[in-house]
């Protein structure tokens, strides 16, 4: 039986407070959690590689390497890139401030991007506007965000980025389970297989939608951007395999006498993080996977709900734009409100739906807004993003959801608009 987890009635109320997402734990997934606890490892034994495996198959990748969190996964792939300082990596501005940071991490600076003032997302004349205010040469990545489980243009950004010489890491944390036009007519593309990406992406934090109860993953077509990552996430570590000489620099402390690696040998030839998962973290997380198309089918018959719902709320509220090309998996349901035309604030809209039972968000304030940022770059000119910022607001979504609640919800908005 699914667990729905804590949707506490309100005091004075049988109706549960709704959260704007959350995770849907079942049986099955206490259970494969439980069955590590009951086993020899805890730490980094089969679970993570059975998940990996799995994990990688569902995308259509050759690769997944674990970790354990989103900011992480997005850490080792600025890592596994060999961006440096003096690099300059393009980042759309409607995100959350991991993507812009990764590449802070490594001493690369952050380009900031425009994106769509009715989708959020970068599209190719705002990654094109937006590499070209860099100096010549200096872009070596971009991170293209699909956000609220829309896609970008792969495609056509990828043309972009191999005309200008530089690499693309797709940012997947909201979109698992969507997928693309690959734009030469061959059928969709599934977001993480990176037919157009050197990397992507994913978080499976608690509201994503399937969680490891907080952890991330890194996909990849490339075995050495593979490797490097799976070094990156262990302290930078280098072991022996099996599998050939891997490369020791100290022959004379690596080797016995017989030429055979010594089996407590390791070295560290970059330093790197503790940015492993863990099999408690795998085995939800894998459990989770075999219920991947369930959950993404829940949520669109939630998001199509809403999108009739929401026609008596119009014009002062409408779902985002759709973006086309694409089969979207959805993460939030954003929609844009025009607070000026209710002759009401947006915090008080909030406070408003809190009070009936109804959380919600904002997903995002421009990451170029931040203090860190304005302070490095200056006070730039996005209007996309800012118009979309001034407007969106995230609604509850989450598989457990009934038509009922979609109902509430939108009635306590349409309340909270008066």
């Amino acid at each position: 039986m699914p667990n729905p987890g804590n949707r506490d009635p309100l005091p004075g109320s049988g109706s549960p407070f709704l959260p704007y997402g959350r995770q849907t734990v079942d049986d099955d997934d206490v259970a494969a959690v439980t069955a590590v606890l009951n086993s020899d490892w805890l730490t980094t034994g089969p679970a993570v590689s059975a998940f990996e495996t799995s994990f990688a198959d569902a995308v259509g990748a050759p690769f997944a390497v674990a970790c354990s969190s989103g900011t992480a996964a997005l850490h080792m792939a600025a890592a596994a890139l060999e961006l440096k300082g003096g690099d300059r990596v393009v980042v759309p501005a409607t995100t959350f401030l991991a993507t812009a940071n990764a590449a802070r991490y490594v001493g690369a600076e952050v380009v900031f991007a425009d994106v769509d003032a009715e989708t959020g997302l970068m599209g190719a004349d705002d990654l094109r506007t937006a590499a070209a205010r860099a100096p010549e040469g200096s872009v070596k990545a971009a991170v293209p965000v699909h956000l609220n489980g829309q896609c970008v243009p792969m495609a056509s950004l990828a043309t972009i980025a191999e005309a200008s010489g530089f690499r693309l890491v797709e940012d997947a944390c909201h979109a698992i389970g969507a997928t693309y036009g690959d734009g030469n007519g061959s059928g969709p593309c599934p977001v993480g297989s990176c037919r157009h990406s050197a990397m992507a992406v994913f978080s499976l934090h608690p509201v994503k939608t399937i969680t490891m109860g907080e952890g991330g993953v890194v996909t990849t077509a490339d075995p050495m951007l593979d490797d490097r990552l799976q070094r990156f996430r262990n302290h930078g570590i280098v072991r022996a395999n099996g599998h050939g000489d891997p490369g020791f620099a100290n022959a004379d402390l690596a080797f016995d006498e017989g030429g055979q690696p010594n089996p407590w040998y390791y070295e560290m030839p970059d330093a790197g993080f503790n940015y492993r998962a863990s099999d408690l973290h795998c085995a939800l997380g894998l459990s989770q996977l075999r219920k991947l198309r369930r959950f993404v089918d829940a949520r669109a018959a939630l998001v199509r709900h809403y999108d009739a719902a929401l026609a008596s709320l119009a014009p002062v509220v409408r779902p985002i734009a759709r973006a086309g090309g694409s089969t979207p998996a959805w993460h939030l349901y954003v929609v844009l409100v025009d607070f000026d035309a209710a002759g009401v604030s947006r915090a008080d809209v909030m406070r408003s739906l809190a009070s009936a039972g109804v959380g919600s968000q904002v997903h995002y304030m421009p990451v170029h807004l931040q203090p860190y940022y304005r302070r490095r770059y200056g006070d730039l000119h996005l209007p996309g993003a800012l118009a979309y910022y001034r407007r969106c607001l995230s609604l509850p979504l989450f598989p457990s959801m009934t038509d009922a609640d979609v109902e509430r919800v939108v009635t306590a908005l349409g309340r909270a608009l008066g």
